[in-house]
């Protein structure tokens, strides 16, 4: 059996990249999410075990000592990681693996896993993520600063990735991103 690859989607935040991936597993077959370990709460309408695995920090940290997580990174304050074990398993059973991860994140899968396949999806301007972080309202303008500045970092990276996808159209934007997977899958 053909193994499956590893398609990971970054982002600044606010740039539509949760939107873009629930879309793309609807639409897409053999596709499986990574639901992320997070330290931190969640949103209004997020759940645990479907939008992320919210855990203690010390819970967290003792996943990474005993080698359970890919990749983990520290994100304004709260801790991100990728679980290892469901990824290996669905690699094994022949399915693809959508991970919506950082920057720094998918620069660890790629040295882990050579074959992955990066995505970063871009936003039209940084006053249009401006604009979309405060109308998601859920950070105040302090934490939208911090992201901001966050942002114009992660696009400082985006010559790191195999694909960039504007978001200045969500439906389009979607688009490309299945048929980058299509392209890739049929190589």
């Amino acid at each position: 059996m053909k193994k499956g690859r590893i398609f990971v989607i970054s982002a600044p935040s606010g740039s539509g990249k949760t939107t873009i991936c629930k879309k793309v597993l609807e639409q897409v077959k053999n596709i499986t999410p990574s639901v992320s370990f997070t330290t931190r709460s969640p949103r209004k309408g997020e759940k645990n075990k479907e939008d992320y695995h919210y855990l203690p920090e010390k819970e967290f940290k003792e996943e990474v000592r005993r080698d359970n997580v890919l990749e983990w990174e520290e994100n304004f304050g709260y801790l991100y990681g990728t679980p290892k074990r469901p990824v290996l398993e669905k690699l094994e059973e022949g399915k693809d693996v959508l991970l919506s991860i950082d920057v720094k994140g998918a620069r660890e899968i790629k040295k882990k896993f050579p074959k992955s396949i990066l995505i970063f999806i871009k936003p039209p301007s940084i006053e249009e993520l401006r604009r979309r972080l405060k109308v998601r309202n859920t950070d105040d303008e302090n934490e939208i600063a911090k992201r901001l500045e966050f942002a114009k970092d992660e696009l400082s990276h985006i010559r790191e990735y195999d694909y960039v996808v504007a978001n200045d159209e969500l439906t389009r934007a979607v688009r490309e991103v299945i048929s980058i997977i299509e392209t890739e899958r049929s190589n």
